[in-house]
């Protein structure tokens, strides 16, 4: 492992070198490609140069006891011994999980889908402020938010929505939210002041593009209607909202958010090309059924992962046990947190599996 490591380290130091040439300047996308490779590279070489550090401050102090008859200069050994000792396995620790195989999915974008679930009214009113509480995180973490098909209620709830999620890290960050997540609050439609729970589903795909995933048009059925919105809402009155059908397995996606049918076209069929995508390896996972699963759960989308109460002001994921007593700021967007919580339980249950 570790004359691995010297080979990351070494391959890390000339990628800087290359990058200080004049030569590469010259060339941007040249020059690009280093950085993006040396970028990825370096959480994993500061983690090994600092388990480094602490072999020989280890090795040092042990030296240091050996050859030394100073009382005090012996204590000073021995404490720096001790903390040297206390401090290396978490950064080996620390450092097997950067080693960890990753999801090639992790760097790409992320499609999300959001549905109302049980709750009538309350549950659309409850999507509504799931899609909110994203998109406040994506605008935290600078990403890019575009809506690709919206299904709104009169009084403003989401029976359901697609949307599409640019920038570093989406689907990494994102990607455990899959599931059903469940709300316990009094409706503002409520007169008596009963607590009601209602729910709703998200769905998290990875984008997937077309040397992924070919995508047989043959099997394609595509629509051309009117947008439609609630209530008289400003919506979209040409005739460019597109539907398109998967036909052998009746999956429906449909994009009427551009003003461009072309557009609309476009986003539906890339949003089709990932949920069949998604619905294979779910496929491949059921298959796999045998085999031990990640403490965060399978992602699939009948599986109940968060609860939402309002009236506890707290926020649940049982699939970690964790709760926070912070439910104002979870719904405007500070989900890194529990996001944290979540990555680290998958890479310790992956550390466990890998030991």
């Amino acid at each position: 492992m570790d004359e691995k490591l010297l080979q990351i380290e070494d391959r890390y130091d000339k990628l800087a070198a290359r990058m200080e040439d004049p030569d590469t300047y010259a060339d941007p996308a040249a020059y690009a490609s280093l950085a993006r490779e040396q970028k990825e590279l370096e959480p994993v070489v500061a983690a090994w140069r600092a388990v480094k550090r602490l072999r020989a401050a280890a090795a040092e102090a042990e030296d240091m006891l050996a050859g030394e008859n100073d009382p005090e200069m012996r204590a000073l050994a021995r404490e720096e011994l001790d903390d040297a000792r206390a401090a290396l396995p978490e950064a080996e620790l620390a450092l097997k999980a950067l080693l960890l195989p990753r999801d090639p999915n992790d760097g790409k974008n992320v499609i999300i889908e959001i549905r109302g679930g049980v709750g009538g009214e309350e549950s659309a009113l409850f999507a509504a402020s799931l899609y909110r509480m994203y998109a406040m995180y994506a605008e935290g973490r600078g990403w890019t938010v575009s809506i690709a098909n919206l299904n709104e209620t009169d009084l403003g709830g989401i029976k359901e929505i697609s949307f599409i999620l640019e920038g570093e890290g989406a689907y990494s960050r994102l990607k455990f939210e899959s599931g059903v997540h469940r709300v316990q609050r009094v409706p503002e439609t409520e007169t008596q002041g009963r607590i009601h729970t209602s729910t709703a589903t998200v769905a998290v795909l990875p984008e997937v593009d077309e040397v992924e995933y070919q995508l047989d048009m043959s099997q394609v059925r595509i629509d051309v209607f009117r947008s439609s919105g609630a209530g008289g809402q400003k919506v979209n009155k040409t005739s460019s909202a597109i539907r398109v059908t998967h036909i052998p397995t009746g999956t429906v996606v449909e994009c009427q958010d551009e003003r461009s049918q072309y557009k609309n076209k476009e986003r539906a069929l890339a949003i089709l090309s990932s949920r069949l995508a998604q619905a294979e390896r779910e496929k491949q996972q059921a298959q796999r059924a045998g085999e031990r699963r990640s403490q965060v759960g399978t992602g699939m989308r009948n599986e109940r992962i968060r609860t939402y109460n309002f009236p506890q002001g707290r926020v649940t994921d049982h699939r970690i046990g964790l709760t926070l007593y912070k439910i104002d700021a979870v719904m405007n967007g500070e989900l890194d947190e529990l996001i944290d919580a979540l990555v680290t339980a998958d890479q310790a249950e992956k550390l466990r599996q890998e030991g």
